[in-house]
């Protein structure tokens, strides 16, 4: 297990917001992670809800742009944010797009060079940041929930759909709902999976849900006015899939938000007691 190093540590809402960074065998480099222990942490351990965040994201931006710390603190919450990709080593071409490579991981495990060797989010995600979480902090071991942002969505509800024997409940903001589907997806899974497209369904939460259905219920809010929602996001593909396999599926369609971290202001403390409900339940 590598040691983690504290990089900063805030009081907020009578906890703390720390932000550390470790080196991961993931994705063979340092990796950083924001988490907002609350202050119930210091009584015993608690429960922890993972945060995916979407493109062009760091670690640092749930923290700062959600506003979920108040909250999470009332309900005895431990908030986890990993970054969105590997940072080092470098690889050549990996800042050339704002949508693909550095900040763009897709929560996916590369199958093709030179990104297969760092470009590891799903295996860092599931399997080390929940031991490293663990390990070095007052969390709950095995209590978990996932949700995410946008590429983060699509993270959370893939993660969770293929794993619900270890995530208590997932919810979404504006997810991108059918990656084989739209730009977006197609752009990073031909460069992270290759050409055969029967790779990609493992990572396409609208091909997941039509035959594995997360038992229990699915929470997303997706904005009307979100500038990405006809052609990169496709919420209507999700809830097609989810009739198909009788999952239970809460699709609230925002009227008037859009992509942005205002419209997840707005709704995150319905996110945060859907998931309390389950990791308290």
């Amino acid at each position: 297990m590598s040691t983690i190093q504290l990089i900063s540590e805030h009081g907020c809402f009578g906890g703390v917001q720390r932000y550390y960074v470790h080196e991961s065998r993931e994705t063979g480099g340092p990796m950083k992670f924001s988490a907002f222990v609350p202050p119930a942490a210091r009584a015993g351990k608690v429960p922890v809800l993972y945060y995916l965040s979407g493109l062009t994201c760091t670690e640092e931006t749930f923290a700062i742009k959600a506003h979920a710390q108040a909250l999470a603190a009332e309900l005895g919450l431990m908030l986890i944010g990993p970054d969105t990709s590997p940072r080092q080593p470098r690889i050549p071409g990996d800042a050339d797009s704002w949508d693909f490579g550095q900040a763009a991981g897709f929560y996916v495990d590369a199958t093709q060079a030179p990104w297969a060797a760092n470009y590891r989010m799903y295996s860092y995600v599931t399997r080390e940041l929940p031991q490293v979480v663990e390990a070095n902090l007052p969390a709950l071991p095995g209590v978990m929930s996932i949700c995410g942002h946008s590429m983060g969505g699509h993270g959370a509800l893939t993660i969770a759909l293929k794993n619900p024997d270890r995530y208590r409940s997932v919810s979404a903001f504006a997810p991108i709902s059918a990656p084989m589907q739209c730009p977006w997806g197609v752009k990073a899974l031909t460069n992270y999976l290759g050409a055969d497209r029967e790779t990609w369904k493992q990572y396409d939460a609208s091909e997941l849900i039509a035959t594995r259905p997360f038992p229990g219920s699915i929470l997303v809010d997706q904005g009307t006015a979100d500038q990405f929602l006809a052609q990169q996001l496709m919420p209507e593909k999700l809830a097609a899939a989810a009739a198909k396999s009788g999952q239970a599926l809460t699709l609230r369609m925002q009227p008037g938000y859009d992509h942005g971290y205002f419209f997840i202001q707005t709704f995150i403390g319905d996110h945060l007691r859907h998931h309390a409900g389950y990791l308290r339940g």
